[in-house]
């Protein structure tokens, strides 16, 4: 599968329906697209099946300190890698652009992610309780499991 990692064009209209596969509240997404900088995966020419395949999202938070706020991957395409290469793609994007930190947050119910960023060198260093309780109208079940907490890792870039 050949993929271009690039800049969403300002052209381009946000790809709503991979972030809605890791965000599941298009308001919650509006909040932080505005000021974050929108990264797409795309099949190159001539690949069936569609052109984004993935995406994220890294949004500044405090000086020297970048967050992913939103990673996804279209279901047919998962368990391919293309994951972990967008998770290294942002890692070294962020340090290009002179982060020291990197942050990004999952569900306590997000049980092959918090695998991922942590084999990809992220550390847990905080829990919100009951952040998905309060901030999303729906409830999330992912793996059987109630997504009530967020987990919070982080990587310094150094």
């Amino acid at each position: 599968m050949a993929i271009i990692i690039r800049q969403l064009r300002k052209d381009e209209p946000l790809p709503y329906e991979l972030l809605l596969l890791a965000d599941p509240e298009r308001q919650a997404i509006d909040a932080y697209a505005g000021r974050s900088l929108c990264i797409v995966a795309e099949e190159a020419e001539g690949e069936p099946g569609g052109k984004f395949v993935g995406t994220y999202m890294l949004l500044a938070t405090r000086p020297q300190t970048v967050e992913i706020m939103n990673i996804a991957v279209r279901e047919d395409k998962q368990g391919l890698g293309l994951g972990r290469r967008m998770l290294e793609h942002a890692i070294l994007n962020s340090k290009e652009q002179g982060y020291s930190l990197l942050e990004i947050g999952t569900g306590n119910s997000s049980l092959g992610q918090l695998g991922l960023y942590q084999k990809c060198g992220f550390r847990i260093v905080g829990i919100e309780s009951d952040y998905f309780v309060k901030h999303y109208s729906e409830p999330i079940i992912e793996n059987g499991i109630p997504c009530r907490d967020m987990i919070r890792l982080r990587m310094e870039l150094n």
